[in-house]
């Protein structure tokens, strides 16, 4: 049984947002600007955010605690595909259009999430550590197997390369020759 220091702070706990540090907020109350009313639809959940034409719409949703899915972050795999005037938009590469009149607001309709991500709290577990130290000895039974095979290995390589050595000396004695033979 482990005994675990019950003072113990992790350093690797997720940051919170401002939404979830403050609760629902008046976006002129902390300081964020825009001119852009954003809103987040996912089912009957709704966030918002102020944004400015061309910020991209990922900070938005950050600011605003909306949880968005990301796959790759550049716009191809669309898993953070979301909906918006009828149209998919990839908000990992989308910004907020500049063609929207100051006070309007742009909805975009998030797809729902089952499982946010978590952090797991602890650094590692018991089931980890067996495992990890199963996985060392597996390895270090298989480098005691294979040694063998090694010095056969190293052997080969040091005679193949005597043989490109030897054929070597052999092309340049040959151009030397015949350079000599151009010469007389």
């Amino acid at each position: 049984m482990a005994i675990f220091n019950k003072n113990y702070k992790t350093k690797w706990i997720k940051q919170k947002t401002l939404v979830e540090k403050e609760g629902k907020i008046d976006p002129q109350d902390k300081g964020i600007t825009g001119t852009i009313n954003v809103v987040f639809k996912t089912g009957d959940d709704t966030l918002s955010t102020l944004a400015s034409p061309g910020d991209p719409i990922k900070d938005a949703a950050s600011q605003a605690g909306q949880y968005i899915k990301y796959g790759c972050g550049k716009g191809d795999c669309g898993t953070c595909e979301s909906k918006c005037d009828g149209k998919f938009i990839r908000p990992c590469v989308a910004l907020v259009p500049g063609d929207l009149v100051a006070g309007e607001d742009y909805v975009i309709e998030v797809k729902k999430v089952k499982n946010k991500s978590k952090s797991s709290g602890k650094f590692y577990s018991a089931r980890s550590f067996i495992m990890g130290f199963y996985n060392n000895l597996l390895g270090m039974f298989a480098f005691v197997k294979t040694r063998k095979f090694a010095s056969k290995n190293y052997d080969d390589r040091i005679e193949f390369e005597a043989l490109v050595a030897q054929k070597t000396a052999e092309k340049k004695a040959a151009r030397m020759a015949e350079q000599k033979n151009e010469v007389e």
